[in-house]
C-alpha cells in the first residue's frame, strides 16, 4: 500500500504531501524518539504526537515512510520545512494513537 492509498484509506488530513508513492509495509507507534529510531522498520508509517524536526530527522534516518500525527498534534513550522525538503509525507488525524493503529493493522497484512 502506498501512502496515499493509506491516507484515503484513513481518511488522513496532509500537512506535507511529500513523496505520496513510498510504500507502507507497517506501523510502529511511540514518542520516545530514540525507540522509534532504533526500533521502526523502514517502510513503516509511525503514528506520534511528535511533530516537531526532531521527529523528521528519525524519519530520515530510519527510512520511514510517512509520520502520522494522531489527536491532531501540531507540527511545528520548522518540522515542517525540513519533511518538505526530505519529501517526507506528514498526515494527521482527530483519532488516538490507538484508534490508528487497529484501523492500519486492518490495511495492511500481517
Amino acid at each position: 500500500m502506498t501512502v496515499n492509498e493509506l491516507k484515503t484509506a484513513l481518511s488522513l488530513e496532509t500537512l506535507v504531501e511529500g513523496d505520496g508513492t513510498r510504500d507502507v509495509t507497517t506501523g510502529y507507534c511511540g514518542d520516545l524518539l530514540s525507540w522509534v529510531m532504533s526500533r521502526a522498520d523502514a517502510g513503516c508509517a509511525w503514528i506520534t504526537v511528535m511533530g516537531n524536526i526532531n521527529a523528521v530527522a528519525v524519519c530520515a534516518l530510519a527510512e520511514i515512510s510517512c509520520l502520522i500525527l494522531a489527536d491532531n498534534a501540531v507540527l511545528d513550522e520548522a518540522a515542517r520545512a525540513r519533511a518538505e525538503s526530505e519529501e517526507l509525507p506528514i498526515l494527521r488525524s482527530d483519532r488516538n494513537i490507538y484508534e490508528l493503529a487497529v484501523a492500519l493493522s486492518r490495511l495492511l497484512p500481517s
